[in-house]
């Protein structure tokens, strides 16, 4: 039998504390191997600027294999619809059948957030006590709640072009008893902030390295995965220890990076290596506080898999969702 799990099964059964310890997890098991992450074939034609990306990813630990389906349709704005779409096939690495099919919005947004979390846990200052975000949305909501499980985080500072954004934001995040600052530029972020977050949707730079300071880490996040896509300018990236989910999703999707490495900025080998090397302790992630860490967020299936585990066993446990026999 197949389980159905639609958006509102899932953000019931959503823990962001529990995701983090997977996500943490999947990254160290790509390291040592335990886990098998491929490189990302993007679908596009001519015709069209859409793009369909398959994520997939197999795992000795979670005993699962599991393909996310991600529609990247930017002229979907224009129709009042959701620009990108994606859904997560579960299946037995042991038996091969089809245990889930889940929405993918939900356990997108939860375990980007987790990834910047553990991102920030192994490359941040352990002393970070204030959150800089570029973006408001729903994504800087569920990042306010994964900074909260591994920094003693206790100000946040937010940038949006929309005020209507900001006011949603600082009420959806107020219960955590936090002081909260909006702020009138994206720049003003970077002036007190110990870890930001880039969480928009940008084509062109919205970040400028000229505003980093010694000791930030930066998670880069928004940026769909384009290689003619980016948040932070060139600038930012040479000041930066730059550190990624996945060098070759990198090497194919991150126009963060893929831009200042065709501009001869950089090369793919200034990458300082994967998140779960760093994890694995294989490499060295921050060197000395006054080291700038950015970690290039670009999104792998792995961490797919390691939240669809949770949110599958979690709606057995519950009884939610719809079971269909697809073999009738």
């Amino acid at each position: 039998m197949t389980l159905i799990l639609t958006a509102s099964d899932l953000a019931v059964l959503a823990d962001m504390q529990a995701t983090i310890a997977a996500v943490e997890l999947a990254f160290g098991d790509i390291t040592r191997g335990t886990a098998h992450q491929p490189a990302p074939t993007s679908l596009h034609l001519p015709g069209s600027d859409a793009r369909f990306v398959p994520m997939t990813a197999l795992a000795d630990e979670q005993q699962l294999a599991s393909v996310k389906l991600l529609a990247d349709i930017p002229a979907n704005r224009g129709a009042g619809l959701p620009t990108q779409r994606s859904t997560i096939l579960l299946a037995s690495q042991i038996t091969g059948e089809t245990l889930a099919i889940l929405d993918g919005r939900v356990p997108t947004r939860v375990r980007t957030a987790a990834a910047s979390a553990v991102a920030s846990r192994h490359l941040g200052r352990p002393d970070s006590r204030v959150l800089g975000l570029v973006g408001a949305g729903a994504l800087a909501v569920a990042h306010v709640e994964a900074m909260l499980a591994v920094l003693p985080i206790e100000e946040v500072v937010v940038w949006s072009r929309s005020t209507t954004t900001t006011d949603g934001f600082r009420e959806k995040v107020l219960r955590h008893g936090l002081s909260v600052t909006v702020v009138g530029s994206p720049g003003e972020v970077f002036e007190t902030a110990d870890v930001v977050c880039t969480l928009t949707p940008a084509t062109e730079p919205v970040v400028h390295g000229r505003w980093f300071r010694d000791g930030q880490h930066i998670n880069a996040v928004g940026s769909r995965p384009r290689p003619d896509h980016r948040e932070i300018d060139t600038e930012g990236m040479v000041r930066s220890r730059i550190f990624v989910d996945s060098r070759a999703t990198a090497a194919e999707k991150s126009g963060d990076l893929l831009i200042p490495v065709a501009e001869g900025a950089l090369s793919l080998a200034d990458v300082q290596g994967e998140l779960g090397e760093v994890v694995a302790g294989r490499i060295p992630g921050r060197i000395s506080d006054a080291d700038i860490t950015l970690f290039n967020s670009v999104g792998i299936g792995m961490l797919d898999l390691a939240i669809g585990r949770l949110l599958y066993d979690g709606a057995i446990e519950q009884g939610l969702g719809l079971r269909v026999d697809l073999s009738r």
